[in-house]
């Protein structure tokens, strides 16, 4: 099992002056400590379960561009991007440029969105749930096509293109992998089998994994796919510092289910710089002996 870090507070001493230096380390950290994957998260305001909404937060992909020059190997992305947020052809346009300017370490995280509350304080239309999961296939299909040989146009129901035109392409061939984030039994799951190289579950409970891993398998026999080329991923909550091994032992029961990679996340810690380097000192090397 591989281990990622999200980096969802930028909350730190010092300030806002300190969120640079704060983020850089982080990320640094993460990388010189054997985390092969860093994200943030794609809000405009601080999300309830992590602080309140007065506290600091930057855009993702801005950020995750500044991410990049300070990262070598990482893959880098957000967990997840809500498909209210950006209109697809730009999105696929931003993505390609992180991918470029990363050397090829972009990946797609889109979800339905959720946080009704940022949307309302800042302007954001936000559709009826049925009405964004049509618009997530879009965007998926849409942000696909871009990133294909085929740059005609693109006729759905919510948006219309007359080109599809990527130039440059993305350096990763054939393209950056999409990752759907959810657990919806009805719809997300069913668009992870469609479309989509990785799943994003919440890693709290093995047992609703395991559901939620075997609906994913019907998806996947429904839609003639190969169960086994999705990457199964997971969100952890809590800090694995408070007891080590008993999230080790968590995860084994994650790893015995399939489960590729767990993310940690920084929420309600004040350094994360050295946070980070305990989290990898401490677990990089025995997650990797999990599932062999």
């Amino acid at each position: 099992m591989k281990l990622a870090i999200q980096f969802a507070s930028f909350s730190s001493p010092g300030g806002a002056a300190n969120i640079v230096s704060s983020l850089a380390s982080t990320a640094r950290a993460a990388e010189e400590g054997g985390a092969d994957q860093f994200t943030l998260m794609d809000h405009w305001l601080q999300i309830p379960s992590v602080g309140p909404p007065g506290e600091p937060m930057l855009e993702g992909y801005t950020a995750l561009g500044y991410i990049a020059a300070q990262t070598e190997r990482m893959r880098l992305g957000l967990l997840v991007g809500g498909v209210t947020y950006r209109h697809p052809g730009l999105l696929a346009k931003t993505v390609t440029t992180l991918d470029v300017l990363s050397g090829g370490r972009a990946q797609l995280g889109l979800g339905a969105a959720w946080f009704e509350a940022e949307h309302e304080a800042l302007g954001v239309p936000y559709p009826p749930t049925p009405e964004r999961f049509e618009r997530l296939e879009e965007a998926i299909q849409i942000c696909l096509q871009m990133w294909s040989e085929d740059d005609g146009p693109y006729e759905g129901r919510h948006y219309r293109l007359a080109e599809t035109l990527c130039s440059p392409p993305p350096l990763q061939r054939p393209r950056p992998s999409l990752m759907i984030g959810g657990g919806g039994e009805r719809k997300t799951l069913r668009l992870v089998a469609r479309y989509a190289d990785a799943c994003n579950l919440d890693g709290e409970d093995s047992d609703v994994a395991a559901h939620k891993l075997e609906v994913l398998r019907g998806h996947c026999e429904a839609e003639g796919r190969d169960y086994g080329e999705i990457e199964k991923t997971i969100s952890y909550g809590a800090d694995p510092l408070a007891d080590v091994e008993r999230f080790l032992a968590e995860m084994e029961a994650m790893a015995r289910l399939g489960v590729d990679r767990v993310w940690l996340s920084n929420r309600g810690v004040v350094d994360s710089p050295a946070w980070v380097e305990q989290v990898c000192g401490r677990t990089v090397s025995r997650l990797a002996e999990l599932g062999r």
